[in-house]
């Protein structure tokens, strides 16, 4: 028999919905939190996300656990009997295990509640434009607001079983980054009486890589990808405007300062070296994931001892994840849980290893009863 929580994870992948479109996502969510015992429940509705307190039965604090819901604008191709509804969407992060994991915790506890309340999170807009920040500033998070808080990331690079976590940095700082270019079109006959954009953002991919390699202590790192550019229309007219389209990814807030107020120095050159203007569009900033040392070696202590096979010491990466402005504030941490897959994050063939789901309920479950 199928397990439950996989069923309920296959509901959820075929409905993906981006960052606050996820309408169909919450109304599934609320039906299912609806139908659990509610003696020691309290729901509010956050734009498209939920909270849900679990009251505790001698609490001394609050703790809280925290669950992704968008996708991925991804057009799937996996070919699962399950896959995606919904056209040019995937659950290519695995938020739909996200939430089943958590769904299934959370049923346990409201059965059996632990002696401390617990807060789960189901947080809208991680992928963009970011929902943890939003709604940490709410009114409804603020009335809840827990003393410590948990959550995972799903990792095709660990097998099933196999939790990675270190205390410290474990996600980068990321920004989103939007150029836009504008010159003067023309014949392609005459570029002499136009200001080339192509030309113009083209050298630009190129130089802004020395901020890297020249402005970037090398004992430090950043990266900064192009993973989109356009210009023009036809191939015989001169492109009036470029578009790039990336990301900046730094292991500090103080080097992603020194990347963007060198991308801006540069651009300012570019205007006047191409006679063009060049805009900065507003993007979504990510902070790190920086796991609080305490609270971190109480879960690997935890692990070591119940399931000695799981811990895997994870590494810093230079993935971004919005669960970074919770812990800005909050002490706690965020692992790795492995799904062995073949395909990586936000590839349109991910397929987690489903097992993967009530392995990780089991440890949540037990972790939080040992508080």
């Amino acid at each position: 028999m199928l397990n439950e929580f996989i069923a309920i994870r296959r509901d959820l992948h075929q409905i993906p919905e981006t960052g606050y479109k996820e309408l169909k996502t919450q109304a599934y969510l609320l039906a299912y939190i609806s139908k659990l015992p509610n003696k020691h429940l309290e729901v509010k509705k956050w734009r498209t996300g939920i909270l849900v307190l679990v009251k505790g039965t001698k609490p001394e604090k609050t703790i809280g656990y925290r669950t992704d819901i968008d996708a991925l604008p991804i057009t799937e191709e996996t070919g699962l009997p399950f896959e995606s509804n919904h056209v040019g969407n995937m659950h290519a992060c695995g938020h739909d295990l996200h939430m089943s994991i958590a769904l299934g915790v959370l049923t346990h506890f409201a059965s059996k509640p632990a002696k401390d309340n617990l807060l789960f999170v189901f947080q809208p807009a991680e992928e963009g434009p970011g929902g943890a920040k939003p709604i940490m500033e709410s009114e409804e998070f603020a009335a809840w607001r827990p003393d410590t808080i948990y959550g995972l990331h799903i990792a095709p690079e660990y097998k099933v079983g196999e939790i990675a976590i270190k205390p410290g940095l474990l996600f980068a700082n990321t920004s989103e980054l939007f150029i836009s270019f504008k010159g003067k079109g023309g014949h392609a006959a005459y570029p002499h009486l136009a200001n080339d954009m192509v030309v113009a953002a083209s050298a630009f991919v190129g130089q802004m890589q020395t901020i890297i390699s020249r402005n970037i202590d090398p004992m430090d790192s950043a990266v900064i990808t192009i993973g989109r550019i356009h210009g023009g229309e036809i191939q015989n007219v001169i492109a009036e405007t470029a578009f790039l389209d990336g990301t900046i990814r730094t292991l500090s807030p103080e080097t992603m300062e020194i990347v963007w107020t060198r991308l801006k120095q540069l651009a300012k050159g570019w205007e006047e070296a191409y006679q063009c203007e060049v805009e900065f569009h507003p993007g979504s900033d990510y902070y790190q994931v920086d796991n609080e040392p305490l609270e971190t070696e109480e879960f690997m202590r935890f692990l070591k001892e119940h399931y000695p096979e799981s811990y895997v010491p994870a590494r810093s990466a230079m993935t971004g994840e919005d669960f970074g402005y919770f812990l800005s504030e909050i002490k706690g941490f965020m692992f790795w849980l492995g799904v062995d897959s073949e395909y990586s994050l936000h590839h349109a063939k991910l397929n987690p290893k489903e097992e993967a789901i009530p392995f990780a309920i089991d440890v949540l479950i037990n972790f939080l009863e040992s508080k």
